[in-house]
């Protein structure tokens, strides 16, 4: 049976594929071969340009043919790894072969001995796994993330002079404005990708045990820890994690998915406020021809989208979760738990991208319903009583909170006629009652 989103277990790669398909590029199993070629390549370059006597033979102008191995690999490249894994039951050994095949192609083959040289498997696993997730995170979930901020903002805009009344605890409470409601979310995303730009990618690099024993062994006079942290840093971009056990520690990899999950958990708090928006009929929905809300009822418009955008973010952040836990975490020098679950970083990602793509297009969905902002302040003026009694403090007048509590926390209805009403009989100045009088739920709204 061949693989398609009809069969697929999973539904980031079946039902979700068209949103989750540019993540295959950094996340799946031939991606993941790219990166270990690539690193590979670019190690024994790196080995050329250090001035090794053994590789002095090896003519520069060979560098791009060697770097084509990695920019050209193909699926049937990535097959013959694959079939070659089967004999040696090592995915990176599989690949070592795979380049030195290569390198007979290019004259380079006494120089094959130099690839994967001094290094252990977790050399190019923790090299080409942070690389292929920075390049990810870059160029498919930042844009994601960015394009729902940016309609956060425009939202925010297009809805700033609309007054709200807000709810604490579920009840009414001191009046806002919807765009200033949608900024916090703004606000809030912004922070996160700040605190998020600070956090490296790291990379191990070092050997067996992370002490670059071969390399020094047959090379002593050569600053391997040097050489370690140029190749890592200046030619794949990383940061390079030293002293180190066989593996990365994962401890930035642990604050990167951490972030990941705050900034998820924020979109479900947004998703779940515009939900209940819905729910109140401060919004409508965009209506598209040939939907069905309800298979039973049929005027309903659901708010599938803000539903859809919480379940997948929720079982992001549960995936999340466990990576952040569980990686830093390693016996003694190295244990193999981490090689199967570093193979699952793309899942959470994926259900995250999924997320931002199912609220972005509920925002976009949404119609605001002003006249019902609207009717919710006319039908709760006892929230104007906050800002009676303050100034009514003020003017040193006794007991103002207690006087409003006893007019207003009641089961009866306050409405602007029992609000002025009160208003006259206070002993206070015809300008402070004219004061007092101007206050409405719809202008009481702060800054």
């Amino acid at each position: 049976m061949s693989l398609t989103t009809l069969n697929a277990i999973s539904p980031i790669d079946g039902r979700y594929r068209k949103a989750t398909k540019p993540l295959a590029n950094y996340f799946s199993e031939e991606a993941l071969i790219k990166y270990r070629v690539l690193v590979e390549v670019e190690y024994f370059i790196s080995l050329c340009e250090s001035n090794l006597p053994q590789l002095n033979g090896v003519d520069k102008n060979v560098f791009e043919d060697l770097r084509n191995i990695y920019k050209n690999l193909s699926t049937d490249d990535a097959l013959w790894i694959k079939e070659t894994e089967k004999t040696t039951n090592h995915d990176v050994k599989a690949v070592e072969y795979f380049i030195k095949s290569k390198f007979d192609g290019l004259g380079l083959e006494k120089f094959k001995e130099f690839i994967h040289f001094g290094l252990t498997s977790q050399d190019i696993n923790n090299t080409a796994i942070p690389l292929s997730t920075k390049e990810a995170f870059e160029k498919v979930y930042l844009p994601s993330l960015i394009a729902v901020i940016a309609k956060l903002k425009e939202l925010s805009v297009e809805w700033k002079d609309i007054p709200m009344l807000a709810r604490t605890h579920g009840q009414p409470a001191s009046p806002t404005r919807l765009g200033k409601e949608i900024l916090v979310f703004v606000e809030r995303l912004e922070e996160q990708m700040r605190l998020l730009f600070n956090i490296p990618f790291a990379a191990k690099f070092g050997g067996a045990t992370g002490n670059f024993n071969a390399h020094h062994v047959a090379y002593p006079e050569i600053d391997w820890k040097k050489f370690g942290t140029h190749f890592v840093e200046e030619v794949l971009g990383l940061h390079h994690s030293f002293p180190t056990t066989q593996i990365e520690h994962y401890d930035h990899f642990a604050a990167f998915f951490d972030a990941l999950k705050r900034i998820n958990t924020i979109l479900i708090d947004l998703d779940r406020d515009i939900w209940t928006y819905v729910s109140m009929d401060y919004f409508k929905q965009k209506i598209k021809a040939g939907e069905i809300g309800s298979s039973a009822m049929p005027h309903k418009v659901n708010p599938i989208d803000f539903e859809n955008s919480e379940g997948n973010l929720g079982i992001a952040n549960a995936i999340l979760e466990h990576l952040s836990a569980k990686l830093p975490i390693s016996r003694l020098q190295r244990d193999l738990t981490d090689s199967t679950v570093l193979r699952n970083i793309g899942v959470p990602i994926g259900h995250t991208i999924i997320g931002f793509e199912a609220t972005l297009k509920g925002l976009n969905k949404l119609l605001l319903n002003e006249t019902k902002l609207a009717e919710d302040l006319e039908k709760n003026w006892a929230v104007v009583a906050e800002a009676i009694q303050t100034v009514l403090r003020r003017e040193g007048y006794p007991n103002p909170y207690e006087a409003l509590k006893e007019l207003t926390r009641t089961n009866t209805v306050i409405d602007k006629t029992a609000i002025h009403n009160f208003i006259q009989t206070l002993n206070v100045s015809n300008g402070i009652k004219n004061e007092l009088l101007k206050i409405t739920p719809s202008n009481y709204l702060g800054i």
